[in-house]
């Protein structure tokens, strides 16, 4: 074996103190929310909400005055809904689903009266995305699907009442457009050779020659065109190109006026709320270490200054009615469910409706500490640190004594961690250990120069931020440096990959979900629909088309240095993953194979980019909880009964995981 089992260590798992606090199950933590994804109807008639129905999420509604009264208007069987919204009118939503995670996703009208459902782009293998949604046009919604074309969507105008669509605008090889109240088409953006992104203003079906906008490469993560007021003369750009980090300006599309409405000094603008009848930006959303609104429109001000009164945790609002009467709000903490509540604007109060997950409110959750670590080159690391609530009694967040420890790295790269209730933190937290999460550099919301600092940095400087993060966790007290796991998906399971091979004394073992193992081959397989974003990679990543680009990608694969890997590993993996392919998980597994270095490999047939079946996510739980347990000497939940409904399959180790060979045998 490549480790003493955990019980041999001589370590209590999860250390003093752990006996006397309940073991949360997994089932609570990673089941289907009891409710979610908050909403009112456009006409505030209607409330509605994701909800498990026979196990399976789907849409609910009730009538605003008798929430009790609620009914579900979808009949999703498998996958269950993550995404949906309301059509203008008020009498349908439309929602959007694909097959096994294939991303192909495809929209669906319900009418909410009588059930009907339509399917609004009946396109087999095509992707449909929401472009625009306007009050001016209640039954009908823009959406851009790539049907004619893998690479190019189009964007159709649909009636959502009977399904008709129409041909808006046919793209000939542009990233995306931006469109208006009107359903005008008014910008459609392409990346340039050199990196940049140029808007071209579009007349009617004519673009424009000369850009309207260019966006130079060191700005095209930070700077975009995000929308118009309802009237269509008012410009709304979020802009890095006059500083560091992202600020939001408003143009006049008549003078050519530009003003700068805010900018945050360490973060860019994350959000906005724009009032529903003007379209105009009344409030703006920065995050550094955690979110902070920025006033724009005192007709606001009383409202944001009252939500603030009701609950602790940072405030989203997650709908307004067509007459800002009615507003659902959506409270977030660290240590406790997502709080939904209804604010009536005219009388100015907020009445509770329902939390998210109400089994965890009498659960011993973990606070979350937002912490800023220095790399080794004097960046500012915003990371977030979870420890077990009886390690930490006189909460100054460090342990009364080392942990073992989990550094769970964000997927991406160009996205980022933040504050608040967090599922895996709780998980490994309640088990024992420290818990860590860093944005490293090629995060985004933290300024154009620390995404920057990331080109070409993949498996070098970015991985330097993540060992400066497990180093400062040692000197802390925080982490026993023989006890430290590196986990996460996608870009966070190639840092997984990039640890055991390019560090390998550093982690104890890794868990790498959905992660590419060689950048050469992740590059060659990219869903069709992102070529024209190739320049993106080209520029941050590296070229595959230069022999230059290509030595660097290869000196950054995993792939290429399995030798080195002497710790623990664990591969998951969904077979219709669109962005990094199954092929990603099978060629790393049977190199090391070939080489007899033990590897445990778990695959879901019906799966994509991460499991969206709570069945799978439970089964793929339970076998890391064991691993972990079993390599670093945590607690865990046994195995038992977790892959019922699963469909996992283990084509390779699954005697790597105690107790895994026993549960896939009566399943």
């Amino acid at each position: 074996g490549l480790t003493a089992h955990a019980s041999s260590t001589g370590f209590e798992p999860g250390g003093k103190g752990a006996k006397d606090v309940e073991v949360i199950p997994r089932e609570v933590l990673f089941g289907n929310p009891e409710r979610a994804s908050f909403q009112a109807s456009p006409d505030g008639k209607t409330l509605s909400w994701l909800a498990p129905k026979d196990g399976v999420l789907n849409v609910y509604i009730a009538p605003i005055d008798d929430i009790d009264n609620a009914k579900a208007v979808t009949n999703d069987d498998y996958r269950g809904i993550r995404q949906y919204f309301w059509a203008e009118n008020g009498s349908h939503l439309v929602y959007m689903q694909d097959k096994g995670g294939d991303e192909n996703f495809h929209a669906y009208s319900v009418n909410i009266e009588t059930g009907e459902r339509l399917e609004l782009t009946p396109h087999e293998g095509a992707r449909a995305q929401l472009q625009q949604t306007s009050k001016l046009f209640p039954d009908h919604i823009l959406v851009t699907i790539n049907n004619r074309d893998p690479q190019l969507f189009d964007i159709y105008k649909i009636d959502v009442t009977s399904g008709e669509s129409e041909l808006v605008f046919q793209n000939e090889g542009y990233l995306g457009f931006n469109t208006d109240d009107q359903f005008n088409v008014r910008f459609a953006a392409r990346y340039e050779g050199d990196g940049s992104v140029s808007y071209f203003e579009i007349d009617g079906d004519t673009v424009k020659e000369e850009p309207y906008l260019n966006v130079p490469s060191a700005d095209a993560l930070t700077t975009q065109i995000v929308g118009f007021n309802t009237e269509g003369d008012k410009l709304y750009i979020i802009d890095s190109r006059t500083g560091n980090t992202a600020a939001l300006f408003v143009r006049d599309m008549n003078t050519g006026q530009t003003d700068m409405l805010y900018e945050h000094p360490k973060a860019d603008i994350s959000g906005a709320m724009g009032n529903p009848e003007t379209g105009e930006v009344e409030a703006v959303a920065a995050n550094y270490l955690r979110t902070e609104w920025q006033i724009l429109d005192t007709a606001v001000a009383d409202d944001l200054k009252y939500l603030r009164t009701v609950q602790d945790g940072d405030i989203s609002i997650s709908s307004r009615v067509k007459d800002d009467t009615l507003w659902t709000v959506a409270y977030v903490r660290d240590d406790g469910p997502v709080e939904y509540y209804t604010y009536d604007r005219t009388a100015k109060k907020a009445e509770y409706v329902f939390s998210n997950r109400p089994e965890l409110e009498n659960k011993p959750l973990a606070k979350m500490h937002p912490t800023v670590i220095e790399s080794r080159d004097g960046l500012n690391l915003v990371s977030y640190l979870t420890l077990p609530v009886w390690t930490d009694t006189d909460g100054d967040a460090r342990p009364d004594e080392a942990l073992p420890m989990v550094l769970l790295v964000h997927g991406g790269p160009w996205a980022r961690d933040q504050w608040g209730y967090n599922s895996m933190h709780q998980w490994l937290s309640n088990r024992g250990y420290a818990v860590l999460s860093v944005n490293y550099r090629g995060s985004t919301g933290f300024g154009k120069d620390f995404i920057n600092a990331s080109n070409f940095e993949w498996a070098g400087k970015m991985h330097d931020d993540l060992i400066d993060a497990v180093n400062w966790a040692e000197e802390e007290g925080i982490a026993d440096p023989d006890r430290v796991a590196i986990m996460g998906g996608s870009y966070g399971g190639y840092a997984t990959l990039v640890g055991l091979t390019f560090t390998p004394d550093t982690f104890a073992c890794g868990v790498d979900i959905v992660g590419p193992s060689s950048l050469v081959t992740l590059l060659n397989t990219i869903p069709p629909y992102w070529k024209p974003a190739m320049e993106l990679f080209n520029q941050r990543v590296g070229n595959l088309s230069t022999e230059e680009g290509r030595e660097l990608l290869e000196s950054r694969s995993p792939l290429n240095f399995i030798e080195n890997i002497k710790k623990p590993l664990l591969i998951a993996q969904g077979a219709n993953d669109p962005r990094v392919k199954q092929s990603e998980a099978d060629q790393i597994v049977s190199a090391m194979t070939e080489k007899n270095i033990p590897v445990t490999y778990i695959l879901f047939p019906d799966e994509g980019h991460g499991f969206a079946r709570p069945e799978n996510s439970m089964a793929f739980n339970a076998a890391t909880e064991a691993f972990l347990a079993e390599h670093i000497g945590g607690r865990y939940e046994p195995i038992d009964n977790d892959l019922e409904g699963s469909t996992m399959q283990v084509p390779a180790g699954a005697d790597g995981v105690p107790g895994l060979k026993d549960a896939l045998g009566t399943k």
